[in-house]
């Protein structure tokens, strides 16, 4: 289930564009060193859960000054001079955003098989495109990476279909589909959901679960 209403995402998504690139061209740090500052500043698990304080009330800048302070990180800040134009790092920020929205995956677990830098490098390719092929990319890297699923395997065993599953379970094709190629995660999946697919795999609903490490 995603954490805050769509209504939000384009707002959001400006706000993590402008904070990479800002961290980027206007103080000069490693895009992959800040959004590991991100992650453990706290600030990016505000962002997965809606915090309306951080989605919606802040510039990229001041989004910027509160991963420094909340981690306590010792770098050299300059004023913001954002430019009008979109960097090839605000995109990736603005990108990473809107994955990370879609798939409710933690910003943690997107950039430990997806580095930031590796999402600048997409840029000259995929930023005139519509966001679903970076959805596409991003998902298909994901599936190399990993082995997988829990819920593949376990269906394999069981010697059900995606359809047969979906049909026995009373649960979206499509929703069984998605959570097989990691496009959304079925960690944050609904209880009811999970109760259904375990019954009827004749699991505990912790075997489906995916590990965040």
């Amino acid at each position: 289930m995603r954490a805050y209403n769509e209504t939000y995402l384009s707002h959001a998504a400006d706000t993590l564009g402008t904070m990479m690139a800002f961290a980027v061209n206007d103080c000069g740090l490693d895009g992959d060193v800040f959004a590991h500052m991100f992650v453990v500043s706290g600030v990016a698990g505000q962002f997965e859960r809606g915090n309306p304080k951080y989605i919606a009330g802040k510039s990229g800048a001041e989004l910027f000054f509160d991963v420094v302070q909340k981690g306590a990180f010792d770098v050299e800040t300059s004023a913001s001079n954002y430019r009008d134009y979109r960097t090839a790092d605000y995109w990736a920020g603005w990108a990473l955003a809107q994955y990370q929205w879609f798939t409710a995956k933690t910003f943690a677990s997107i950039l430990r098989v997806l580095p930031f830098s590796e999402i600048v490098n997409l840029y000259p390719t995929l930023h005139e495109a519509d966001i679903t092929k970076f959805f596409d990319v991003a998902s298909g890297i994901f599936e190399r990476e990993s082995p997988e699923t829990n819920l593949k395997r376990i269906r394999g065993v069981a010697g059900l279909s995606q359809s047969g599953l979906a049909k026995e379970a009373g649960v979206a094709l499509r929703s069984i589909q998605m959570y097989e190629q990691r496009k959304k995660d079925i960690n944050k999946a609904q209880a009811v959901t999970l109760a259904k697919i375990a019954r009827t795999l004749g699991c505990n609903v912790e075997d489906l679960l995916e590990s965040e490490g």
